[in-house]
């Protein structure tokens, strides 16, 4: 692991670390108001947890290393409310005994902070073992680091990734949960106004036996290959690999950093995207802090508190919110101020009568895929009764005759092995005219999973919820729609 190093980073720079005394203000301000509006910690029914995730389908799942990983991670929304919810699936033989699970969780399900996503609950029945938690829209840090597509984290955004990971663990600390498993750019997680917040998940040992760390040997504390445990220094070591990652925008090996640093060529380790975007001494700062966390000894590594003194003072564009400096600008506008659509305008004000005239002004186009498969069926003569009913649906959904169409866009959905969005959508609104919005709700957020990228299925989702009086859920997902509107035009 490159070695013993820990005079390290004393020799290579004079300390600038500021007075706790400074900064413990600042430091102590974020944790104002921790109240915030969740559920109680609450144990979830396998079938609720199978009908929000469509029975764990494929996908739905965004654990980042797939389908294949031991314990897989899957996107849903709860029927009853209309939450949405990342569900962590574990492998059976995780954890045996349901009752060790269930106090482990339970737990961990005490912890609120809005530097956190949430453990909202959990579900032991027969052989599943399942965590609930708080959905983050923006995906993971790895993603915005690595992955990027469009133009790469700003310097003043990874700071503070960097102070609100910090925060996150000095809240967890405080409250007796000092240990952290894993600790890694994918469990850093942007909420949906692109706040940065830390995975519950790492909160929680991977199975009964402990053993959670990566296979990746170059990025395991030393001490845990040694003893197999995870301690508060383990984490502050991942802390520090984590630190790495933020400012080179790669997954670099702590033992080659460590070389880089030694040899005084740290400015290597600055992602060359950042170049003219931030000062060396904030650099030579992070480096400093980064070498500090990764020394070969564990007591020689700083603790929590004294991480939260280096960082809050590097702060750049306090003022400036996360999604402005993400690029994200709709995501913060309210409904009332966002330049909707059309159809979006309509949802929000819940003006049925136009929402059915644009539905059916509209059409299938957004059905392209799927009506090639229906005509290439048809051609098959697998499909003809069934898009029939189909016919009959639009024609009395053109007349208004709603209950008839409910009917036919229902034969018309069960009848065939393809699923049409479009079928859905209106179908949900002759349900929202109906007077019965559980039922649009739900049919909104199947046409969702056929299309997730679809804003019309957001966009009725949230006539539904503003019919159901879940305002706030309902302006979310009003969010989600102009949002995918909004990347359609700059495509």
């Amino acid at each position: 692991m490159g070695g013993r190093c820990s005079n390290l980073c004393f020799c290579l720079w004079p300390s600038n670390i500021k007075s706790h005394a400074l900064y413990s203000s600042d430091i102590e301000k974020w944790a104002e108001n921790e109240q915030l509006n969740l559920p109680a910690f609450k144990e979830y029914g396998l079938e609720e947890l199978k009908a929000a995730t469509s029975n764990f389908s494929a996908n739905n799942i965004v654990s980042e290393h797939g389908e294949k990983a031991p314990n897989v991670v899957f996107k849903g929304r709860l029927n009853g409310n209309g939450r949405w919810i990342a569900i962590k699936r574990f492998q059976s033989s995780a954890w045996p005994d349901s009752r060790q699970f269930l106090d482990e969780a339970k737990t961990v399900g005490q912890l609120r902070s809005k530097r956190l996503a949430n453990l909202l609950g959990c579900c032991c029945e027969g052989d599943e073992r399942l965590l609930v938690a708080e959905f983050m829209h923006h995906e993971t840090l790895s993603k915005h680091l690595f992955h990027w597509d469009n133009r790469p984290l700003e310097w003043s955004m990874r700071l503070r990734v960097a102070l609100y990971l910090t925060q996150a663990l000095d809240y967890c600390s405080s409250k007796g949960r000092e240990l952290y498993h894993d600790l890694n750019s994918y469990r850093v997680l942007f909420d949906q106004d692109c706040e940065p917040r830390l995975s519950c998940f790492g909160l929680m040992k991977n199975s009964r036996d402990g053993k959670s760390y990566s296979t990746n040997l170059a990025f395991t504390p030393p001490e845990y290959l040694k003893t197999g445990k995870v301690t508060p220094e383990s984490v502050v070591y991942s802390f520090g690999a984590l630190l790495l990652d933020l400012l080179s925008g790669k997954h670099i090996p702590p033992s080659h950093a460590l070389d880089l640093i030694r040899g005084k060529n740290f400015l290597m380790l600055i992602d060359s995207c950042l170049e003219g975007h931030f000062s060396n001494d904030d650099g030579t700062e992070l480096v400093q802090l980064a070498s500090r966390c990764l020394q070969y000894e564990p007591h020689d590594r700083p603790n929590v508190k004294s991480l939260l003194t280096s960082i809050t003072p590097l702060q750049k564009e306090k003022d400036v919110p996360s999604n402005i400096l993400m690029s994200i600008v709709h995501e913060t506008t309210s409904p009332a101020q966002a330049s909707l659509t059309p159809l979006g305008e309509a949802c929000s004000t819940c003006d049925l009568t136009a929402i059915h005239e644009i539905l059916e002004k509209a059409g299938y186009k957004e059905d392209e895929g799927i009506a090639n498969e229906l005509s290439f069926q048809m051609w098959a003569n697998q499909l003809q009764e069934t898009l029939n009913t189909r016919k009959s649906g639009d024609s009395a959904f053109r007349d208004k005759d709603f209950t008839t169409a409910i009917k036919c866009y229902t034969q018309f959905l069960e009848g065939g092995n393809v699923k049409s969005p479009t079928a859905l959508a209106r179908r949900s609104l002759c349900y929202l005219m109906s007077n019965k919005p559980q039922e649009a709700l739900a049919d909104a957020m199947q046409a969702q999973v056929q299309f997730s990228n679809w804003p019309t299925a957001f966009y009725l989702q949230a006539a539904a919820l503003f019919t159901l009086g879940m305002d706030s859920d309902a302006r979310e997902t009003l969010k989600d729609g102009s949002s995918l509107d909004f990347r359609r035009m700059r495509q």
